[in-house]
């Protein structure tokens, strides 16, 4: 075996298929090579899951990138989890 080069029927563009991902679908006796990219794969999985999609934002706090479970408006600030905590501990000692 070796390293297979696929174009992704969804995105278009190539991908590695490596050995050892070859084993592991031969151990789990798949029969086909994958048809999309990681990333799709899991875009497709998370869309048949029902679940959430994150959305990535900037803390409006430390100023990182994160990722939050709704689409936020712009309205109201978006921290990621360690800024939220810190905001809720400091809201219950008032």
């Amino acid at each position: 075996m070796e390293d297979k080069t696929i174009v992704c029927k969804d995105c278009g563009e190539e991908f590695v298929w490596t050995v050892q991902e070859q084993e592991f679908f031969a151990e789990k006796g798949f029969k086909n090579e994958p048809s999309r990219c990681l990333v799709c794969r899991k875009t497709r999985r998370q869309q048949n899951s029902g679940e959430r999609q994150l959305y990535t934002v900037t803390c409006s706090s430390c100023g990182i990138e994160t990722q939050v479970p709704f689409k936020p408006t712009g309205v109201r600030p978006v921290y990621c989890r360690d800024c939220y905590q810190k905001l809720v501990l400091e809201n219950n000692e008032e």
